[in-house]
C-alpha cells in the first residue's frame, strides 16, 4: 500500500521538479492489474459511473518466462492533496479486493490538456 508519507514526498517532488500547481485540477491515471482481461473489464462500469475514463487495457512488456497479465488504465481530471490521494488509493485497493483483482497498482499524474479532460 502506498503510504501517506510517500504521497507527501511525491507532491513535494512534483512541486520542486515539474513545478506544477497541484492545487489545480490535474490528470490522474490509475492502474489495476490481473491475469484475467475479463475481470478487469468487469470493474470498468463501476469506474466509469464514478467519472473515470477508460484509457487502455494492455499486456505490459514482460521479462522472459514471466506469466502474461493485463493492465487497466483509467483517468480523471481532479484535484488531490496527499491526504485525498491516500483516501482515493484506499478506495481503489478495496475495489481491487472486492472484485478479486490481482492488484491496484497505483497512479500517475500530469497536467490536464485538451477539451476531453
Amino acid at each position: 500500500m502506498i503510504s501517506l508519507v510517500q504521497l507527501e514526498e511525491m507532491f513535494e517532488s512534483i512541486r520542486e521538479g515539474a513545478g506544477w500547481d497541484m492545487s489545480q485540477p490535474m490528470l490522474w491515471g490509475y492502474f489495476f492489474n490481473d491475469k484475467s482481461r475479463e475481470k478487469l473489464e468487469s470493474v470498468l462500469p463501476v469506474l466509469e459511473k464514478d467519472g473515470y475514463r477508460f484509457v487502455d487495457l494492455f499486456v505490459p512488456e514482460l521479462d522472459e518466462g514471466q506469466a502474461p497479465y493485463f493492465f487497466l488504465r483509467v483517468e480523471k481530471g481532479e484535484v488531490h492533496d496527499p491526504a485525498s490521494l491516500y483516501q482515493r488509493n484506499a478506495e481503489f485497493y478495496a475495489l481491487a479486493e472486492r472484485y478479486g483483482l490481482d492488484s491496484y497498482d497505483g497512479m500517475d499524474v500530469g497536467p490536464l490538456s485538451g477539451p476531453d479532460h
